[in-house]
């Protein structure tokens, strides 16, 4: 294995180049990822960057590197308004659901730990939060003030970039010099407190209406967007990491932020690596409420989407997912489900084939070159597309076989049978169907819906769900329709 690590290429957006992955430790590697907000419940288009990620830390684990990944959870309120200023977009939903802030995080937490239950996502070595590290980000801005790159005005730190880029280059992630920054950017009037346009918030004053609130040598505020992922990327990672990750919105302002601080604060770029997973479209179009074609992760499982004119199992969506380069974007359609929900049918069926084939003393066919293509697919900074594509291949082979077109030897039969397992289960994170556990599930199921129905009977919607909910979390959906309730 030690000869496919040595061959890992990954795309790193800072330089706009793929280059061979060498870690800065040997076998170790360091990985942050940015996590959900929870104001509100993640979108599909969330979930695509963090299913995207997934498979990049399956696929290093896989190499056998030891992988410390690092994904944190805004549980303070910040998200970027039309000004370019952060909001506290967590207050803003608690006051209208007229509960604290922490119910609000929780309600959302629990639906994000959910989803990564149903979507089939490997846990993170820590999911570090933002309120747990308030004193860590304190300490960060207190460093940039006294490196010069921080100043305070009437209770509220801002990040100097005028000051920063005298010795640094603000904008070489993203590639937006100052200049171009500076047209497409208000001017700044009488009341604002920044000394320059493109300085941002590194802690804000608290308002009277501020729900999120704590002290700070500043005086009492709560932390800008940015610094929270620079305090804990630092605490468990160290000074300087292998690779930091995210969704392509994130790259300006807030990956562009986190360098510029980091390099304040500790005179280094944080990561050796920036990696960004692309957006979706639904039906050709960007997903946007404004379109009508916005959706969440469950409603595509449980059916409840007038997008889709049927449900889609987890296992699905994934594969279909993984049809597409985790940065090129990627358009659901319901022919393209429809479609991978054939592939994925047939990959399925050919793989359980597997353990039924017959051997003779040699094989027709190259199984260690089929084999080398998954790892050579996926060396190339993780290309998911060309690996099903090669996957798809062995299962032709397998059919082939099975017909008695194709021979196959013992030993290359066990070697196929674990690498393509390997790839479909441990990388791609697809949980195959066995054969016959749909008839012995049935009966069970149709207890299950029995149960549930006499709770809708009798209007107790909390079990109701709670069971329609539990059912999803294993994977299992059900639709009510005219002509009563389905599962698949």
């Amino acid at each position: 294995m030690e000869n496919r690590k040595n061959g890992l290429h990954i795309y790193n957006t800072l330089s706009g180049t793929k280059e061979k992955f060498v870690p800065i430790h040997e076998n170790f590697v360091g990985m942050y990822v940015c996590g959900p907000t929870l104001y509100s419940e993640p979108h599909m288009g969330n979930m695509r960057t963090f299913i995207n990620f997934d498979l990049i830390y399956r696929y290093l684990l896989t190499l056998g590197f030891d992988v410390k990944y690092v994904r944190n959870i805004t549980d303070a309120g910040h998200i970027t308004n039309s000004a370019g200023e952060a909001v506290d977009s967590i207050g803003k939903a608690a006051k209208a659901a007229q509960v604290q802030s922490l119910e609000i995080v929780y309600k959302f937490n629990q639906k994000f730990q959910e989803l990564q239950r149903v979507y089939n996502l490997l846990a993170p070595s820590i999911e570090p939060t933002a309120t747990g590290h308030i004193q860590e980000q304190i300490e960060i801005i207190e460093q940039l003030i006294e490196n010069g790159y921080a100043y305070v005005v009437n209770g509220s730190v801002y990040f100097d970039v005028k000051k920063y880029s005298e010795k640094y280059e603000y904008g070489q992630l993203s590639g937006r010099k100052i200049n171009e920054l500076a047209e497409e950017t208000r001017v700044l009037n009488a009341q604002d407190e920044k000394r320059f346009f493109a300085d941002f918030a590194l802690w804000k004053k608290a308002n009277p209406d501020d729900m999120q609130i704590w002290r700070s040598p500043w005086g009492k505020g709560n932390p800008g967007w940015h610094i929270e992922c620079t305090a804990m990327s630092t605490k468990y990672l160290g000074k300087h990491f292998d690779i930091h990750g995210g969704g392509m919105d994130l790259k300006f302002p807030h990956h562009e932020d986190e360098i510029a601080q980091h390099c304040g604060a500790v005179g280094c770029n944080p990561a050796n690596f920036w990696m960004h997973a692309n957006m979706l479209n639904v039906n050709g179009q960007k997903m946007s409420k404004s379109f009508g074609n916005y959706f969440l992760p469950l409603e595509i499982i449980e059916g409840t989407t007038t997008l889709f004119d049927k449900p889609f199992a987890p296992n699905v969506i994934r594969f279909f997912m993984m049809q597409a380069h985790y940065r090129s974007n990627l358009d659901f359609t319901p022919d393209a489900l429809n479609a991978a929900e054939k592939g994925f049918n047939r990959l399925n069926d050919a793989i359980s084939l597997l353990p039924k084939l017959s051997t003779v003393a040699e094989s027709s066919f190259d199984v260690q070159a089929l084999i080398d293509s998954f790892y050579e697919a996926m060396n190339d900074d993780f290309n998911a597309p060309i690996l099903v594509a090669n996957l798809f291949e062995a299962a032709k082979r397998i059919n082939l076989i099975n017909d008695g077109k194709e021979t196959i030897s013992a030993d290359d039969l066990k070697l196929l049978s674990t690498e393509v397992h390997r790839f479909v289960e441990q990388v791609l994170g697809i949980q195959l169907e066995q054969e016959g556990a749909g008839s012995k599930l049935a009966p069970v199921m149709d207890l299950v819906l029995t149960l549930r129905q006499q709770a809708r009977e009798q209007k107790d919607w909390a079990t109701s769900d709670k069971i329609r909910d539990g059912l999803a979390a294993a994977g299992i959906v059900i639709k009510d329709g005219k002509d009563g309730t389905s599962w698949s």
